[in-house]
Order: C-alpha cells, then structure tokens, then sequence
C-alpha cells in the first residue's frame, strides 16, 4: 500500500491580490452562475466568510455533502480537497460542480488507489466495506458504507451488533480509534492524513504542562498516542461544539489550523493554542495545515468562476454516471443512517443569510 509519507506536498505561491476588489468579482460571477459556495472548516478564513456572507455553507464533510444536495442552485462550489467535489458531484449529478482547483487531493484519498483497494476486498470477501469520505468515487463505489468522522463511531457500531466484520479504509488511525471504541473486528488499510499523522504525543504533554488548565480537543486521525491524551475527541463539528460548551478558557487543538477560524469566532474570549507537530528548534513548532487545503484561495476562486462564465470550465468536476450510481448508493446509505440517528447539521455548520440567486 502506499505511503502518504511519500506523497510530497505541494508549493503554493499565492500572487498579491485586492480581497475587496476578488470579492465583488467573485458575487457577480456567482450570481450570474447561479452558484453557492460550500467551505470546509479548513480552508483559509476569507473563504469561509465569503460563504457565510453569499448564503453558502461551511461544514464539515458530512454537512457539506447534505447542503450541496438539498440546495436549489444549479451550480455548487466547493472549496476544499477533490473528494469533496466528487461527493457533491455524485449526489447532485445534473448540477455543475466547481473547485478552486482540482490540484487539491488528500493523501487519504491518493494512499489508497481503487485498483489496489478492490484487490485488498476481493482478498476479504466476507467483510463489510466501509471507507472514509476521504476516498475517490472509484474506492466509495466499491464500498458497502461510507463514513466521516461524524458518523464513523455510530455506524461501525451498528455493524458490530449486527456480527459483521468489517473491512475498513484508508485512515489506520482512525480505523484504530472506531475500534477501540467499538471492539469490532476491522481490518484495516494501512493510510494517513499527512497532517493529523504528525502530532507529536511527546511534545503535547510538554504543551499541556505548560498550560495546565487547557482542554485537549484531538481529531481521530491523529497518533493513538496523542488521542490518548484528549478530552473530547472528535469530528471538526464536534470539537466546535466542545469549544463552546466546556467551561474552560484554554484549548489545544489538535486538527487541522483552519478550524481556529470559527473557533476564535464563536468564542472570541477563549484561548486556542495549536497542537505541536514539531520538536524544540523546529522551524515551524506546528505546521497543521494541510498543503490541498491551502492551495484554496479567493484569486483561484475568482478565476474558475469567471472562467465558468466564458465557457471555459477547467475546473470542474466530472465523475463518470456509471461510476457515480455506484458510489452514490453507500453514501445515500450514511445520509439515512445519519437522518435516522438525528445526526444533525451543528450550529456550527454555518449557512449565510445574504443570498445569492436562489441562495
């Protein structure tokens, strides 16, 4: 299986630019597209407000799939990494579907190739499928379930009191943490989030005696190490909402640093410290940004939206129907499961009030 250590991450120089004057390019194109802007809690802070202030949304994956297929506009925008746009895609065919760029992958999603992956199920024929959202259409059409870390716990619960053994991918420490939790039989692919993986257990405990009254909130994909010092453990929604509920002024977050966007602004009065990914004389002491994420910005915005209105649309997601009836079923099968359980959208899953078009 391939390593997500081998994957390099990509330079981005972002040229100067005018956000006011990006901005209104950006609303016109918008409305004359008919267009919404889905964000992910990860990308940069200008994005996420533009979103908010154009009647889009900015969630975590699970929302973001949700909104984009209930919303009326014919054209969706996703700003995030590549499997988001294939999920938006895949649920809302006879949309069009644009990114920023579709240079934005996961190393989630490039460790685990679809030919490889079917070979490793084919190998398992008695073992239920489930994969994270972080995963190509390829790999979710071949899966039973797809699962984001909303809804992960809940559903490899259900198909542990069911006796199924489950055969799960890409993320190992995820995979790790749903067992542990669950004691389900999982086997699992051997994959990371290049982020979430370089938490250092060592140096958080240093982090944490030098801020003793702070509350750990962890991601699970992070080191089992470092899980194992949480005091919530959870999706990007779940530890805004354990920012805003737990009595504490002080937080070390351990996911990715976008998510200090709308934590700073729902609790402006709170303290948010990023978790370490790096050692004493490091350049960076914590660098959790994910480098897809980044690649995110309002001039790459600006120009796939106005290169949409002349016709020219680069950057657009195109996901084979065939494929696309296939992966769409194990989605549909997390949305009703999540509806079902009322795994509903977080205060935190912000949708704008000054629309645009039918926004």
């Amino acid at each position: 299986m391939p390593s997500p250590r081998q994957i390099p991450k990509p330079i981005v120089v972002e040229p100067a630019a005018e956000p006011t004057a990006l901005v209104g390019r950006i609303k016109a194109a918008m409305r004359s597209l008919d267009a919404v802007l889905v964000a992910h809690y990860y990308v940069d802070g200008a994005l996420q407000d533009l979103a908010d202030a154009t009647g889009g949304c900015v969630a975590d994956s699970l929302e973001m799939a949700r909104f984009g297929r209930d919303h009326p506009a014919q054209t969706l925008v996703v700003a995030g990494v590549r499997f988001m746009g294939e999920t938006a895609k895949i649920l809302s065919p006879d949309k069009r579907v644009l990114m920023p760029t579709l240079e934005a992958t996961c190393s989630l999603d490039l460790g685990c190739p679809a030919k490889e992956f079917d070979a490793f199920c084919n190998e398992h024929p008695d073992r239920t499928v489930v994969v994270y959202a972080n995963t190509s259409a390829a790999v979710k059409a071949r899966a039973d379930w797809v699962t984001t870390s909303s809804t992960g716990l809940d559903i490899v619960r259900h198909l542990h009191a069911r006796g199924e053994k489950i055969l799960w991918a890409p993320d190992i420490h995820l995979g790790r943490y749903l067992q542990a939790q669950t004691g389900a039989d999982m086997l699992l692919w051997s994959g990371s989030c290049i982020v979430h993986d370089e938490f250092k257990a060592i140096e958080l405990e240093l982090l944490r005696r030098e801020h003793p009254r702070a509350k750990v909130l962890v991601h699970p994909e992070s080191p089992t190490a470092v899980i194992a010092q949480a005091d919530v453990v959870g999706s990007t929604t779940q530890l805004l909402q354990a920012a805003q509920r737990l009595e504490a002024d002080e937080f070390i977050v351990a996911t990715d640093a976008g998510i200090m966007h709308k934590m700073r602004q729902a609790q402006p009065h709170k303290t948010f410290l990023e978790a370490p990914t790096a050692g004493v004389g490091a350049t960076c002491k914590s660098c959790a940004h994910c480098p897809w994420m980044a690649m995110n910005s309002l001039s790459q915005l600006a120009a796939t939206l106005e290169a949409a209105q002349r016709g020219e649309a680069t950057q657009e997601i195109r996901v084979d129907r065939d494929l696309a009836q296939r992966a769409r079923r194990p989605i549909d099968r997390m949305l009703a499961f999540a509806a079902a359980r009322k795994v509903a959208p977080s205060p935190f899953a912000t949708q704008g009030s000054q629309g645009m078009g039918p926004a």
